[in-house]
């Protein structure tokens, strides 16, 4: 995955995806900054991965039963970007929803089953982005075919409704996982971010409507940690 993505940043499969993403801008874009948690997602899987190869790990069940589900996610993870250079977007769809499938199910198995610490903040780290990002995917995959009519903002709120419910439904699984909270609060900031300063008719809106997602979302993590805190009595 990271090797793929380095090789996608410097234009192997053509335009990196700044480039592509700046000809097809939506309500749902994010800030550049916030791509960099990508780097921290490399880093956990790749421990995830490496540690694995440890006489502790090795034969775990837990992980046995989430491995097709990891490596389908790892796999799809890292053919999005070579897709997204040539602007294939009709396969980075269905790419990135099967990432999300295979990601999100693997951490809420790794989070029943009780697995190492660092496999959950993994997992659901890269779950969190992936609900995030899939979205915006869908908006530019819009704007580039000209699916649906201008105004954007309608049905740009259409799918952060979509993605709201999406990522409460998933926290809700996760049992408030902060790592998941984490991944969300930060994409949706980071649109706020971006739309505060867009020029996009209905921008100010979508921002506004992001940052109110990403409170619920951190309300809602802190609501189920304090369901888990044991009575004085």
């Amino acid at each position: 995955m990271p090797a793929i993505s380095y090789a996608s940043n410097l234009g192997v499969f053509g335009p990196d995806n700044k480039t592509i993403s700046g000809r097809y801008p939506t309500l749902l874009i994010a800030a550049g900054y916030a791509f960099s948690i990508w780097g921290v997602i490399f880093v956990l899987d790749l421990v995830y991965a490496g540690r694995q190869l440890t006489r502790a790990w090795r034969g775990d069940a837990t992980l046995d039963r989430i491995a097709p589900l990891t490596t389908g996610g790892f796999a799809l993870t890292a053919l999005w970007s070579p897709l997204f250079s040539v602007e294939a977007f009709w396969l980075c769809l269905a790419v990135i929803f099967g990432a999300l499938v295979c990601m999100l199910t693997a951490a809420i198995r790794a989070t029943r089953l009780g697995a190492p610490r660092v496999v959950r903040i993994a997992l659901s780290l890269h779950a969190g982005w992936l609900c995030l990002a899939a979205f915006l995917n869908v908006a530019q995959t819009i704007v580039a075919y000209e699916l649906l009519p201008a105004p954007m903002l309608p049905w740009s709120l259409g799918l952060f409704a979509s993605a709201a419910v999406l990522l409460l439904l998933a926290n809700q699984r996760l049992g408030g996982n902060p790592a998941f909270t984490f991944a969300g609060v930060w994409a949706l900031v980071a649109v706020f971010v971006k739309q505060r300063g867009s020029d996009l008719e209905g921008s100010r809106a979508a921002a506004w409507t992001a940052m109110g997602i990403a409170a619920l979302l951190a309300l809602h993590t802190a609501l189920l940690a304090l369901r888990r805190k044991p009575s004085p009595s």
